[in-house]
């Protein structure tokens, strides 16, 4: 995906006001709108214009853009790191991407999940009203998920200053993280979002929730999976063995005759819920290594009296 230079697209400073923003969005549209243009690509200039307002003329999208896009030049490869967007908290209560033929898919990577607000939207007369709800993206560990937990997060919120320059506050809060939370789930913070109008109440705080990579364990759905070593003889043999899982220790049957890939399910061991997700361990028949006489004798033996032969179900050519 290649990079977009929003600024260079309005021709604007990066330090350009609002106000400035605004005043070149303008001129830009008068000279490329398809009713005035006769230019053959003022349809194209167009929504490159509109896109590059979408952004920044939004307090919250641009002081995304600007701590994302430091460094890089329009039309480098670009790919956003994961996580990138934790903690921002963005108005509205829109989830969705918006319509894949209005933006070029570089802006709806970045900015496809959160509220479209922006230069679209309505202007704020005096009336009593509830203040917008905000969405930031969080992420947890997934043995939360098991206990519940406290959970200390800071989020960033873009303010625009009397000059109409962006500026990032940060506020911390003390978050409660219910048990059987899951990957995508909304926690809500009922009166932390914007406040109101007049005397209308504050929006909400809505919390997407997101489990860090772990090192053993990986969520799907309620599901929960992870690789289980296991050595040669417990695979062709049977055995019971002990399975650290996120909810405690477990004893799990090996069946006799197990191969590596095989995927065990341990009911009810998954993510806490009225009805509990799964524990899925993928098995991996892991060989001890060749590294002494004794073990080299035991492999020669082996080689020499079974009569096993890994490759005899591939075929030769």
């Amino acid at each position: 995906m290649e990079f977009r230079d929003y600024y260079q697209t309005l021709g604007v400073d990066r330090n350009a006001t609002a106000d400035e923003i605004r005043k070149a969005f303008r001129k830009l549209a008068r000279k490329f709108h398809p009713d005035v243009s006769k230019a053959p690509d003022a349809d194209e200039r167009m929504k490159e214009v509109n896109e590059a307002y979408a952004v920044l003329g939004d307090a919250e999208k641009r002081a995304a853009y600007d701590q994302l896009g430091q460094g890089y030049a329009s039309g480098q490869d670009f790919a956003p790191p994961p996580g990138w967007d934790d903690g921002f908290e963005w108005s509205g209560r829109q989830f969705h991407a918006r319509d894949a033929g209005e933006f070029s898919d570089f802006f709806a990577e970045l900015f496809g999940r959160m509220g479209h607000g922006g230069p679209g939207r309505p202007e704020r007369h005096q009336f009593d009203g509830r203040g917008e709800d905000h969405v930031a993206r969080v992420q947890l560990d997934l043995e939360d998920a098991y206990r519940g937990a406290n959970r200390q997060i800071s989020l960033r919120s873009p303010r625009i200053d009397a000059e109409g320059r962006v500026h990032l506050d940060t506020r911390t809060l003390d978050v409660r993280i219910p048990k059987g939370v899951r990957e995508g789930q909304i926690i809500r913070l009922a009166g932390q979002g914007h406040p109101g109008y007049g005397s209308g109440g504050a929006g909400d705080l809505l919390l997407e929730v997101h489990f860090r990579p772990h090192p053993r364990f990986r969520a799907d759905g309620r599901d929960v999976q992870m690789s289980l070593p296991v050595a040669p003889w417990e695979a062709a043999l049977g055995a019971v063995v002990d399975v650290d899982a996120p909810d405690g220790r477990l004893r799990v049957r090996i069946p006799a005759g197990a191969q590596s890939g095989r995927q065990l399910r341990v009911r009810g061991h998954g993510l806490p819920a009225a009805t509990p997700g799964d524990l899925l361990l993928d098995l991996k028949v892991v060989l001890p290594p060749a590294d002494d006489d004794k073990a080299r004798a035991l492999y020669q033996r082996m080689a020499e009296e079974l009569d096993f032969d890994p490759r005899r179900s591939v075929g030769h050519d």
